[in-house]
């Protein structure tokens, strides 16, 4: 069996890489000079020789079994530590053997790494099936130290591929963009990034959308079957978005997959093994879903290893400037429209505002400003091109614009105001919001449906 001469190219010439091929019964084909000064061995003692008889307990041979990569596992060869990588080798589309190096270095060569990886894997990939993410850490803008701290801990994280993550935040405040920097900071970058919206899918497809589901599994489906995004995501990463809307059914399988890491398609019975990192995500109080038994605390726990919080945009009024200079040139960039200056004023009013919708609202403020100020051929960004009340923060002044003789659509409002704020100072948290305006769990629903609050 012949080794690819860009692949021996690269792994003769780099000192750095131990590297070897086998043949599909683990015989070893070929091994360079770097694996062979770390075994402490001649050429003659191991070419033809099988590799459980050089290395006791190497995962070249259980990725011959299975067919499937295995990537960034620490490796000790004489004392060396190394980080390796095993991958199956393909011909008219059966396994015949495996590449596996490994990286003894004091430094690791990503760039190096990933583009062996490319060459070997990357090609293997069905094009219809890559997920391709769009922000890392230097997406996210801000200098606010707790927010700092936070990126700090993700990026952290991000290293320890086995952890599951769990995002909470308000809607708006970049959950998505955190878990993206997160894939593209780790090991997984160059495999998959699945996005499941957990809220978007009805509760009836779930399930056949997370593991798939097998041929004539039931009537519509597709010829042959259908892997799930578990199995399309595999060394990658899953992201399960608004995970507090996953019905209770559908938690306790997710539960069962994050202990074994196994997927079953619907009208199947073959196991299947899969190699994900699971990145959650929520908008909602898991520990009071948890309370109203609407959220397994067993999931909850399984989920909850790396937390992530994300502060709301008003707790981080001094990164608005920062945003507001990287968003308008984005914006002015995408829509061709260039705008030199931003008032004072209109700054001041967009420090001012609370942003119930986050970083989310800003962007969509800012790109309407953009186009009514060209609209009007204006080189600046002026109070009249917002969209948002002046008055947004200030509910007395609201109050004033409203017509007086009609009380019912004054206490009306006011009411309405007053249940933003709590629940904006609470985080969404229904209890303790029902708790400070004196009234019952079910009022605040009630009420939160009349004025059409996202409660």
């Amino acid at each position: 069996m012949d080794i690819s001469n860009l692949v021996r190219d690269i792994i003769d010439t780099n000192p750095h890489i131990a590297a070897l091929v086998v043949d599909r019964n683990g015989i070893i084909q070929f091994m360079n000079e770097t694996y062979l000064k770390v075994l402490q061995l001649s050429r003659d003692k191991v070419l033809g020789k099988d590799i459980r008889h050089i290395t006791p307990g190497s995962n070249t041979v259980k990725v011959i079994e299975t067919g499937q990569p295995l990537l960034g596992y620490t490796w000790t060869v004489h004392g060396s530590q190394g980080i390796a990588c095993s991958v199956p080798l393909f011909e008219d589309g059966n396994i015949v053997g495996a590449f596996a190096y490994s990286i003894f270095l004091d430094i690791w060569d990503k760039n190096l790494r990933d583009n062996v990886m490319y060459k070997l894997v990357g090609k293997q990939v069905d094009n219809s099936q890559i997920y391709i993410t769009h922000y890392n850490f230097n997406s996210l803008i801000g200098l606010n130290q707790d927010f700092v701290n936070l990126k700090n801990l993700a990026k952290s994280i991000a290293q320890h591929e086995g952890v599951t993550i769990l995002i909470t935040g308000e809607s708006g405040t970049g959950k998505e963009l955190f878990a993206q920097s997160i894939h593209n900071h780790s090991q997984r970058s160059m495999f998959p990034f699945v996005r499941v919206n957990c809220a978007s899918i009805p509760h009836s497809l779930l399930e056949s959308e997370l593991f798939g589901y097998a041929d004539g599994a039931y009537t519509g489906a597709r010829r042959g079957g259908k892997p799930g995004k578990f199995e399309l995501a595999h060394n990658g990463t899953v992201f399960l978005d608004e995970i507090g809307e996953m019905p209770l059914a559908m938690q306790s399988k997710l539960l069962v997959f994050l202990q074994e890491r196994i997927v079953e398609r619907l009208g199947s019975n073959k196991p299947i093994k899969v190699n994900v990192r699971i990145i959650a995500a929520t908008n909602c109080n898991l520990e009071k879903m948890i309370e109203e038994n609407r959220f397994r605390e067993d999931l909850y726990y399984r989920l909850n290893v790396g937390r992530l919080d994300i502060p709301p945009l008003r707790h981080r009024k001094n990164d608005i400037h920062l945003l507001v200079e990287h968003y308008l040139q984005e914006l002015s960039s995408s829509h061709n429209i260039y705008v030199d200056k931003i008032s004072p004023e209109l700054l001041q009013l967009l420090t001012d505002y609370n942003w119930p919708g986050n970083v989310r609202e800003l962007v969509n403020v800012l790109e309407r400003a953009l186009i009514l100020a060209d609209l009007e051929k204006s080189s600046f960004l002026l109070p009249r091109h917002l969209s948002i009340s002046y008055q947004a923060t200030d509910p007395e002044s609201e109050i004033k614009s409203t017509n007086l003789r009609d009380l019912k659509t004054l206490i009306n409002q006011h009411e309405k105001l007053v249940i933003n704020q709590v629940l904006r100072e609470t985080n969404n948290d229904k209890v303790q919001a029902a708790k400070i305006l004196g009234i019952n769990l079910s009022s605040l629903y009630r009420k939160a449906r009349k004025y059409g609050i996202d409660c």
